[in-house]
């Protein structure tokens, strides 16, 4: 390394020798430099955002300093057999990700050395396949959403939906975005975090233990200075409207209206909301090739009207012919990203999940219209077996009946401790209201179930029974 002192501060030479490396080759003046610049008067400064509740003051309890790699390895496997397998045990979760049969050709081909990455190839001269790929794959979500176009995938369902608050901004010229009690309150979190540093006002409901679903709520509400309404399909209760007549109000007052599917194989079996005349459809695509993953990495779909395209945030690939007239891919409509457009950019996070939206592509082009339909009707018929099943249980009331895959029981009685009851007796019975409702009373007693063609009818039965024995 010869005697540049620059080498020897950043490796540690001495004498010719190195006695470390480290692996941040920043120095102590680097980095006062860098803070000087932006303002910060230490690396603490930067994470001013995060709750302190939430910050490590030191090491991580129970994981030693340094360790072989052998140690690493056996100390984690411990650790993970603390954890509770989906597939071992009668698993009926749901509200935003759900469990369904993954073929093993998805796993397969995603991790062939062509397709292992997680982002968009920015020299698409290169990568034809990942391009191709990613243009079948919109072509997929477009139709299963209803949408004319869509983009080629966005982190996930959560931040798709803030992204088509901020794009009906951008069209309206308006910032009042009305959303449905029935929106998942984490996807409400993203779009509350995300407008504190746009404007944007958001007005939301409150979510009511009850089979109908806040439409005409929603309609009144609408307003000359409404941008949007956003609405799930079906709700976080399981709930399936009509948008239709909520898609009119909100272009009678040149609103738009923003529909969220967090379930997409609920769309081979009802309506899809791009059918209803909605604007713009974003949605999770967890569902189909993904699998849980401990709550990521997911995929995000984005689908809307073809006049609203330049404002749509994300990547497009498009089909195009070489100079001897071949057929070819490229990214198109780049001018909106942020490598292009920098603070002027349609938006700051308009990447995608390139990795599992070929899972998502997959595991769509392997079911076909008709498996994708199929897939859903046994989705149904098995949750409307449960339903019935459930509904008979001393003291347990079903609030909707009029669902896809995923209900929601009023148990009489706070569902948090029955829910872990169940769990410590080897049954994950569903996800209760008052977890992602924390302080709300009213729903303390609700339990949202979800039913996918994994869960059997010994499943069924077993639920069923622990719940008899739970509320005797």
């Amino acid at each position: 390394m010869g005697d540049d002192p620059s080498i020897r501060e950043v490796f540690g030479v001495r004498g010719g020798e190195m006695e470390r490396m480290r692996y941040l080759p920043l120095t102590s003046s680097d980095r006062a430099e860098m803070l000087s610049v932006i303002g910060a008067g230490s690396v603490d400064d930067l994470f001013v955002d995060v709750p302190e509740s939430a910050r490590l003051s030191g090491p991580i309890e129970g994981l030693p300093n340094h360790a072989s790699e052998l140690a690493v390895e056996r100390h984690m496997t411990a650790l993970a057999r603390k954890n509770t397998v989906a597939g071992d045990v009668p698993f009926f979760l749901g509200c935003g990700a759900y469990r369904h049969h993954v073929p093993a050709s998805v796993d397969h081909l995603i991790q062939r050395g062509e397709f292992l990455t997680a982002y968009t190839p920015y020299q698409p001269e290169i990568a034809q396949g990942t391009l191709q790929m990613l243009f079948e794959f919109q072509t997929q979500v477009a139709r299963l959403l209803g949408t004319d176009v869509a983009n080629a995938s966005m982190y996930d369902g959560s931040t798709a939906c803030w992204e088509a608050i901020g794009m009906a901004r951008r069209i309206t010229k308006k910032s009042k975005a009305i959303l449905s009690s029935g929106l998942h309150p984490h996807y409400v979190s993203v779009a509350k975090t995300m407008a504190k540093y746009t404007g944007d006002t958001l007005e939301t409901g409150t979510l009511v233990l009850t089979a109908e679903t806040d439409i005409d709520q929603m309609i009144a509400a609408i307003d000359g200075d409404t941008s949007c309404v956003v609405v799930q399909y079906p709700d976080i209760l399981g709930r399936i409207a009509d948008l239709t007549p909520l898609a009119e109000a909100c272009h009678a007052k040149k609103a738009l209206l923003i529909a969220v599917v967090t379930e997409p194989v609920a769309l081979g079996a009802i309506r899809s909301p791009g059918e209803m005349d909605a604007d713009i459809v974003v949605g999770e695509g967890q569902s189909l090739g993904v699998g849980l993953q401990f709550g990521g990495p997911y995929v995000g779909l984005m689908g809307c009207k073809d006049k609203y395209i330049r404002q749509m945030p994300g990547r497009f690939c498009g089909e195009t012919v070489d100079a001897d007239g071949k057929r070819g891919f490229v990214l198109t409509l780049s001018t909106r990203e942020q490598h292009i457009r920098r603070e002027k950019a349609t938006s700051n996070i308009c990447t995608n999940s390139g990795l599992c939206a070929l899972a998502f592509s997959i595991h769509m082009t392997l079911l076909g219209e008709a498996g994708l339909r199929r897939m859903a009707g046994i989705n149904h018929a098995n949750a409307s077996r449960a339903a019935d099943r459930l509904a008979k249980v001393p003291g347990v009331k079903l609030v909707n009946d009029v669902f896809f895959n995923e209900f929601t029981l009023d148990l009489g009685r706070e569902a948090r401790p029955i829910v872990r009851t169940l769990a410590e007796r080897g049954v994950l019975a569903g996800v209760s209201l008052g977890r992602l409702y924390p302080g709300e009373d009213a729903l303390a007693n609700g339990l949202v179930v979800a039913v996918t063609e994994t869960v059997t009818a010994e499943d069924i039965e077993t639920l069923a029974q622990a719940l008899e024995e739970v509320l005797a």
